[in-house]
């Protein structure tokens, strides 16, 4: 299994209840397919530039270890995710 870094976005509208929700989803797939290493809530923060009508947004980061078949999935998992507005996976070397 290779090392991995996930930050993702989500609205800034987003209830507390959506974002549990949300980050539970994201968690109990990298779990189910890997180890999560790190969690971390990073707050509210400022977006350099409006994302889909949003000016701030939640931040949150995950690390972890994983297939790499599995990385396809978690994508496809963001997209469709109607809360997250942005997200990006990193291979750790």
């Amino acid at each position: 299994m290779r090392e991995y870094e996930t930050i993702f976005i989500m609205k800034e509208e987003i209830t507390e209840e959506e974002k549990n929700k949300v980050v539970k989803t994201i968690k109990d797939y990298i779990s189910i397919n890997g180890n999560i290493l790190k969690a971390e809530e990073l707050g509210k923060k400022k977006l350099a530039y409006e994302i889909k009508g949003n000016s701030y947004g939640y931040y949150y980061l995950i690390e972890f270890e994983g297939l790499e078949n599995s990385i396809r999935e978690l994508e496809r998992i963001y997209r469709i995710t109607e809360s997250i507005i942005k997200f990006i996976v990193i291979r750790k070397d």
